[in-house]
């Protein structure tokens, strides 16, 4: 065929597969203003969805386009070549589109129970939502590349031979790849039990902290002086650690002084009452003062105070020691800790 006649059908297929791009991306904004009236959700969907879908588009549209019009019998020997091509790019569309349409999925999940800090209901739905669509785009991805090997005919003669042989490779791999698997079924473990969860405060190696990311292989843990502690997902499943904020966000703390045994300790606690009244950082729920102990030549005085979360806790306890003790140095020094001698006559 004249190479005149093959510009003209590589021609014909471009405008067809661009008209279908475009009519692509028309339906998709449509179909996003048809599920909601938001201008913020409308974008929220069209901009991560646009480019896969009118690339998808673009490719089948190519694909039966150029095989409708001859495009590709015109081309000879490599017509085929094309028809593969175009097959693998469209594989490789559509797992990018899969990937991107679970993005939207999981930000409409976390739109819907408003994703707010410190609402342990929302906190849940978005850790399970980031485990659920990485493990999904993981297998998204494995499908396509699986089915892009398939597609060449020495890949699914290789493939046939694995199979023969699964039982082999599958131990294996699974001896070679243990520790990545443990901590991949790990991460899921973590997830399906809801042990922890993003924005938990958590007690770990000694360090106190906040769960920052959840991977399906390593859990990432901010400490009160902004390092991060990455721990793999095992040691949530085989350490214990304390978790603040299991069943909610409100944390009680507690603060010991040890003093003379001469201490008012009704004045303690009505300086303790005055120390609360209105602190920013005291939810009002509950407020003790004890003595717990008296050994040793002081008296230990135990200060228990709740606040809305770990932060605020942290810097109630800080703020109710410090008063506390300026309150005893300043009114009353002699209850303070002291040492007493008494010198005996020899006889």
């Amino acid at each position: 065929m004249p190479v005149i006649d093959v510009l003209a059908l590589l021609g014909i297929s471009i405008g067809v597969a661009v008209a279908a791009a475009v009519a692509a991306s028309l339906l998709l904004v449509a179909g996003a203003a048809a599920a909601t009236r938001s201008r913020s959700r409308i974008a929220a969907v069209r901009r991560p969805l646009r480019w896969p879908v009118a690339v998808l588009a673009l490719l089948v549209a190519f694909s039966l386009a150029s095989s409708a019009t001859g495009l590709q019998r015109a081309m000879g020997e490599s017509g085929p070549l094309l028809a593969h091509a175009l097959l693998v790019l469209a594989i490789v569309a559509g797992a990018w589109l899969l990937v991107r349409l679970l993005r939207v999925a999981g930000d409409a999940v976390l739109a819907r129970y408003g994703v707010a800090h410190g609402d342990r209901r929302a906190g849940k739905v978005r850790t399970q939502v980031e485990i659920l669509r990485r493990v999904l785009a993981v297998v998204v991805v494995v499908i396509a590349c699986g089915a892009v090997l398939f597609t060449f005919e020495a890949a699914r003669v290789a493939g046939t031979s694995l199979l023969a042989s699964a039982g082999v490779a599958s131990l294996v791999a699974g001896l070679a790849a243990q520790s990545v698997l443990g901590n991949v079924f790990a991460g899921i473990q973590l997830v399906a039990s809801d042990a922890i969860r993003v924005d938990d405060v958590v007690v770990v190696e000694g360090e106190w902290g906040t769960i920052e990311e959840i991977t399906l292989t390593y859990v990432v843990v901010r400490i009160w002086d902004d390092r991060r502690l990455v721990l793999p997902s095992t040691h949530f499943t085989t350490t214990p650690f304390e978790n603040w904020t299991r069943t909610s966000s409100e944390v009680m703390g507690a603060v010991e002084l040890d003093v003379d045994w001469s201490v008012p300790v009704d004045g303690m606690r009505d300086e303790l009452a005055r120390i609360l009244d209105g602190h920013p950082h005291w939810d009002g729920r509950d407020s003790v003062l004890q003595v717990t102990d008296a050994v040793g030549g002081v008296v230990r005085v135990r200060v228990l105070v709740t606040a809305a979360d770990g932060g605020e806790l942290a810097s109630l306890r800080a703020d109710v020691r410090e008063r506390l003790v300026a309150w005893l140095r300043e009114q009353h020094p002699d209850a303070l800790p002291r040492q007493r001698f008494e010198t005996v006559p020899v006889a």
